[in-house]
Formats: structure tokens, sequence, C-alpha cells
């Protein structure tokens, strides 16, 4: 085995660098080219756009795909999630989402306590999704865009619950509540010009407070019942009224029938009369022997004994059976 000195292991050293020292102007040029081109070409994701400044003026929005900017500072690109939806909560907070979505333990009763037109107090509960609709001003025009939401949502929110019933908050106008916050918070935004564009307003949840649901949910029970009361009774309102108008209605037509029937046989009746004395006058004797013999036809029939009594006599006895049997 060979053994070497220091010298000689210098020297080996010193051949080493002399051979390889002609490099080392080129690995410092590619460190400054590599330094000077880092971050001059950039990457923007499908649902991203970027905002290029240039000595802190905007020049220009990056669209997706491969771009260039100016080293050293002179570009600065800042990126934003245009396409992306975000969401804003109230009253509660999400700390996971998913099959089992886990929700905050802790309370926001100091914005999700709301007074009613009726002057009740309910704990509203409800969400805020929206988007980015123009970087530039979302960037340049405003400084903190959430809090701006959020601020905007809570005040349209409160205004709009307090031009409502309780009842109506509850059930029948929520529809209607999150369609006009919707309106109104974007008409707000824009008018600040935010850049942002909300995507929907949604109540989720409104109750009571925990305090005052037992005397809540009492005066609901008490009002269930009495329109319970009320169904019960226009039921029955139903059932009656029509039968008693019908009948009423009956008895109007039969009295009218009655009444029609009477008129018309006793102006028949006249008429008949009035006939029969026009011939009585023409022939009065004929007409009386007519008449007579009408009248026996319709008599007659109806007596149970008929009694022939001669003019000529004078006495009734002999019409008298007195020794049969009847």
């Amino acid at each position: 085995m060979q053994d070497f000195s220091p010298e000689d292991i210098i020297n080996v050293g010193r051949k080493e660098f002399k051979r390889y020292s002609g490099y080392i102007p080129l690995v410092v040029i590619g460190i400054v080219v590599l330094s000077l081109f880092q971050g001059t070409i950039y990457s923007i994701k499908t649902e991203e756009v970027g905002v290029v400044q240039r000595f802190g003026k905007y020049i220009r929005t990056a669209r997706p795909g491969l771009h260039f900017k100016l080293p050293f500072g002179i570009d600065k690109m800042t990126r934003v999630k245009a396409k992306r939806e975000f969401k804003e909560e109230f009253g509660f907070r999400t700390l996971q989402s998913g099959v089992q979505t886990r929700y905050s333990s802790q309370n926001y009763l100091g914005e999700s306590l709301m007074l009613t037109g009726d002057l009740n107090i309910l704990d509203v509960r409800w969400a805020v999704q929206f988007k980015i609709s123009d970087p530039v001003n979302l960037l340049f025009k405003t400084r903190n865009p959430v809090e701006n939401v959020r601020d905007v949502s809570e005040v349209i929110m409160r205004r709009l619950v307090g031009n409502y019933q309780v009842d109506e908050v509850l059930t029948t106008s929520r529809e209607e509540i999150n369609s006009q916050a919707k309106i109104k918070m974007q008409e707000i935004i824009d008018k600040y010009q935010t850049g942002i564009q909300i995507v929907a307003v949604k109540l989720l949840d409104v109750n009571p407070p925990d305090s005052v649901k037992p005397a809540f949910n009492e005066v609901n029970e008490a009002k269930q019942e009495k329109e319970r009361m009320v169904n019960q009774a226009w039921e029955n309102y139903n059932k009656i009224i029509p039968r008693a108008r019908g009948e009423a209605e009956k008895t109007i037509r039969d009295a009218e029938g009655y009444a029609l029937d009477k008129i018309n046989r006793s102006k028949g009746e006249a008429e008949r009369f009035l006939t029969m004395l026009s011939a009585y006058k023409k022939a009065p004797e004929i007409t009386r022997n007519r008449l007579y013999l009408e009248t026996m036809m319709s008599v007659l029939p109806r007596v149970e004994h008929k009694y022939i009594i001669d003019p000529k006599q004078s006495s009734i006895l002999p019409l008298l059976n007195l020794g049969g049997s009847e």
C-alpha cells in the first residue's frame, strides 16, 4: 500500500482544481441566469386568474395557462380564485364538512339574535355563497372583502327579519327573505365596487332562543288549537249553510210554483166563466140546462142514496119503505 504525504494530497487537489477551474465562470453565469429568470414564467390554474402589476400599477389580467412577467420585482402577479364559490356562515361555524359534518359548539348569538316585526326574538342562522366577479376591484377597491360581505349580509338580514311577523319568518316567507336578501346585498356590494357576486343567500335554521322555547312552544300549541277550532267551525259552516240555502231556495221555488199554479188556475177559471157568461147571454135557457146537467153529472156519482121525487107528490110517505130492513 502506497503512502501519501500531506504535500502529495495538496498537489493532487491543486491539479484537480486547475482542471475544473475553467467551468466556474459557466456555473456562476448559470446561477445568475437562473436567478434572473426565476419567477418570470408562471402558470395560472383553471379556477384562477392572475392580476399583474408593474411597479404597483395594474396592467393586465392573466387567464389560465403559462405567462411571462418581468423579473426583479418589476412585475408582480397576484393569484385570485375567480371561479371558486366561497361561503360565509352566520350564527354557526362548520368545523369539518362531509358525511358527518361537525359544527362548532360555540354560540354566536351576537350575530344571530334578531327582532321580528311583532317584537319577537328569533335565533336566525343563515349562509351566504359568493364568488369573485371582478378581481381588479377586489384587490384595489376594498380592503377586506370578506368582512364587507359579512357586514352587509348581517345588516340586510336584520332589516328583512324586522319587516315580517315571527310566524312568517318561521314558515311561509323564508324563500321570499332569501330572494330579497340576495338582491339587496348585491345592490350594496355593487355600489361599493367590491368585485363580488352574491350567488345565494339561504336561511338554514330559524328558532326561538333556548331560554324562551318552552313559552314559545305553548304559544304555538295555542295557535294550532285555535286554527283547528276555526277550521272545524268553517267545516260545519260549509256543511250547514249550503244545505240551509238549498232548502230555502227549494221552498222559495215551491212557493213560486204554487203561486204561479194558482194564478194560472184563477186566470183559467175567470176565462172559463167569461166564456160561459157570453154563451149564457146568447142562449140563457139552453145554457142553464147544460150547466144544471153538468153539475148533476159531477154531483150524483158521489151521492150514496138517491131519491127520485115526483114533483106532483104532496106527501113523502110513499117514498119511505116502512116495512123494509132499511
